[in-house]
């Protein structure tokens, strides 16, 4: 275990990079907060982010590519309302501070809007969790090392299978530091690492003459540095991107219809943070355009589906000690036993909503506005093996990963391709499918949910949601799913 750093240390580190290097120090912020609060709002907050990334990319043998960037900004917002005001700048300077102040200042004060009290020099610091260690990733390994690790990526690819032509290989890493400033006096902070390992392989086979090329990929990562690649780590990356492709050069066109489903453990998950996990969100619920508005305390899955949205897993891709609004993530029940029980919330939408926050205020930079996103989303296991969950399953697909989705959160319909499925007849696996495509309703498939294993895990670490053009890292996870009356777009 890595031993965890107190709240205190994070908040060190936030200032010597956000505000100790501009002459900025807390008076500033409370001085940028009391400006914005001259007209009536109801809530304000400064943002303050330091970012280094680093990429490395690996193609026929050979490290092509490498990146490494530096960004650094503070975000300015007041809310009035359901109004929002905003500015931001790439200058960390008092003087671009009181500018963006100053511009947000303008927002115009709304009927149900109050003054907020300036917290002033009455500092409190926020509550937050210690998930992850507050270090630079990208420093655990020197550049030889970096390379080293995306040389073996290959190496152990291509002696998987001769059939494996193509190798491509990314390792990259985050460094991200936030520091929070709330007009109640609210000070947090967080260092967030980043890392991921990717591998994308190709398989060619020629049967008859003809040549065939399928890819299969893996991957993961989370918030630690990059020693977590040890080579157990990269034989199951690796294994998962060979065994893809290998399936799949055996693929034979995927029926159509209406048939019952099986979706595996893990990253399938990935459908039920589209087609679910989104129409959960605040701000959706509260104009009522998502097909869950208004149903808390109703029934709106089947008996024994149970949903979480959990920040607070260490280590996690979607885990935060605080979100970007300073508050601490949640483990929050979204649906329990079938039953809808809340919306993930940031602070605007939750008080427009009268409920609290629930540590979901998530943002893509500095440069951009909070709003409720997902962190890790994933549904509980029931009792029942993988084995017999499928063994129970007729005729239908059995679908083990997935490729791109579409979601219409108001009516929930969703379109997903899976990547890697199979069919089975009378309970056996027959062969490996390609062109299978699930078409359904999110909360009418929640209702269908026949069959839930008892072998729930997350994904390896690899999601990125994107939202209004926003962009955060997030994890997904259920068990085994069988889902009945499913519509299969197929190629056959």
């Amino acid at each position: 275990m890595i031993a965890r750093e107190p709240t205190i240390e994070r908040l060190a580190i936030a200032r010597s990079l956000l505000l100790d290097p501009f002459g900025l120090s807390e008076a500033s912020l409370a001085k940028a907060l009391a400006t914005i609060s001259q007209h009536r709002i109801d809530d304000a907050d400064l943002y303050f982010q330091y970012t280094r990334s680093e990429g490395w990319s690996l193609e026929e043998g050979i490290v092509k590519s490498g990146s490494f960037g530096i960004d650094q900004g503070v975000g300015v917002r007041a809310v009035a309302g359901e109004k929002t005001a905003f500015a931001y700048s790439d200058d960390i300077s008092e003087a671009a501070l009181m500018d963006a102040a100053q511009t947000v200042r303008t927002i115009a004060a709304a009927g149900q809007s109050r003054r907020v009290k300036v917290g002033g020099s009455k500092q409190k610091m926020a509550r937050s969790h210690q998930l992850y260690a507050p270090m630079d990733p990208i420093a655990t390994l020197d550049s030889s090392q970096k390379v080293a690790l995306l040389e073996k990526v290959e190496k152990l690819a291509r002696a998987k299978d001769p059939r494996i032509k193509q190798v491509m290989a990314s390792v990259a890493g985050e460094y991200d530091v936030v520091l929070i400033a709330r007009a109640d006096g609210t000070i947090a902070a967080d260092v967030r690492p980043l890392v991921r390992l990717s591998v994308t392989v190709i398989a060619e086979q020629t049967i008859d003459g003809e040549v065939r090329r399928e890819s299969g990929s893996g991957g993961g990562g989370g918030r630690f540095g990059l020693g977590y690649f040890q080579d157990p780590v990269i034989e199951q990356y690796v294994g998962d991107a060979v065994r893809a492709a290998l399936t799949n050069l055996d693929s034979r066109p995927a029926p159509a219809g209406e048939m019952s489903v099986v979706l595996g453990a893990g990253w399938p998950g990935i459908l039920l943070h589209e087609a679910i996990g989104h129409g959960l969100e605040g701000d959706f619920n509260r104009k009522g355009s998502s097909a869950f508005a208004g149903r808390i305390g109703q029934r709106v899955a089947a008996k024994g589906v149970t949903v979480l949205d959990d920040g607070t897993i260490p280590d996690r891709r979607g885990s935060l000690n605080v979100d970007d609004e300073g508050n601490p993530s949640q483990r929050n029940v979204l649906i329990e036993d079938g039953i809808l029980k809340a919306y993930i919330q940031d602070s605007m939408n939750a008080r427009l909503m009268k409920v609290k926050p629930t540590g979901n205020g998530r943002r893509e930079s500095y440069a951009a506005v909070p709003m409720p996103r997902m962190t890790n989303t994933y549904m509980l296991g029931g009792s029942t093996t993988a084995e017999e969950i499928v063994a129970g399953l007729k005729r239908g697909i059995y679908a083990t990963n997935f490729g791109g989705g579409q979601v219409d959160i108001t009516s929930g319909k969703f379109v997903f391709s899976a990547s890697e499925a199979f069919w089975v007849e009378n309970g056996k696996i027959q062969y490996p499918v390609k062109g299978a495509t699930l078409i359904g309703n999110g909360p009418d498939a929640l209702t269908r949910v026949s069959a839930i294993g008892n072998d729930m895990k997350l994904d390896t670490g690899v999601g990125t949601c994107g939202k209004e053009g926003q962009s955060v890292p997030v994890g997904v996870g259920q068990p085994t799913l069988r889902i009945d009356r499913l519509t299969v777009g197929g190629t056959a």
